[in-house]
């Protein structure tokens, strides 16, 4: 049995979205870069680039599909920054609503974090799928899971998401547009589903390709 397909273009994931339409039955699950990734850019700048990035991954997902963020937190220079406020103004500048907002556990309930909070946050948004009560999922999840690199999504986390996006939106294809090392991809090849990734960093997309569960 032929294992599921794995396509990695190295390329500018907005361009690589605006360039097309994504295929039938897709559904995407990412995760937008942090501004420590993009440290030559004002803060300012990063923060209206994440917002726009929001907006066109949502705008490129199919209507009747579904888009799912893995973000987690920060704090700058004393403030805390929420990416799931940011993802949400994108979102719904795109037209799509909130399915649901689920909290993943970084680190035990109870432990004071600083740098970055003790959870992470999962969004999932359509522009025309409804919620229901069958689609439900639990809204905590306790652990995160092992990470493939350190700005991964957990494997925990990863397996949730794209279980979802199989058995509730009956995805037939995961894109990451920001794939990183390409941990989704290869939890949606674990799975049996098609992935495709788009990464701009050569070597990183070479592990993309490659990377096995």
């Amino acid at each position: 049995m032929q294992p599921p397909l794995r396509t990695v273009h190295t390329a500018e994931a907005l361009a690589f979205l605006r360039s097309g339409p994504l295929p039938e039955g897709a559904a995407i699950l990412t995760s937008l870069p942090d501004a420590s990734e993009l440290r030559s850019w004002p803060f300012a700048k990063w923060q209206a680039w994440f917002v726009e990035a929001a907006e066109q991954v949502v705008r490129a997902t199919p209507p009747q599909s579904a888009a799912i963020f893995y973000q987690t937190d920060v704090k700058r220079d004393g403030t805390w920054l929420d990416k799931s406020y940011l993802v949400q103004q994108g979102a719904y500048a795109a037209g799509a609503h909130l399915l649901w907002h689920k909290i993943v556990c970084r680190a035990p309930a109870g432990r004071a974090t600083f740098a970055r909070p003790g959870y992470a946050h999962l969004l999932c948004f359509s522009r025309d799928r409804l919620d229901t009560v069958e689609a439900a999922t639990p809204d905590v999840l306790p652990e995160l899971g092992a990470m493939t690199w350190p700005r991964a999504i957990g494997l925990h986390a990863a397996h949730a998401a794209v279980l979802w996006l199989r058995d509730q939106v009956q995805a037939r294809c995961i894109v990451d547009p920001f794939c990183g090392v390409g941990t989704t991809l290869a939890v949606a090849n674990y799975h049996g589903l098609p992935a495709i990734g788009v990464e701009l960093a050569p070597g990183r997309a070479q592990k993309a390709r490659e990377l096995s569960l």
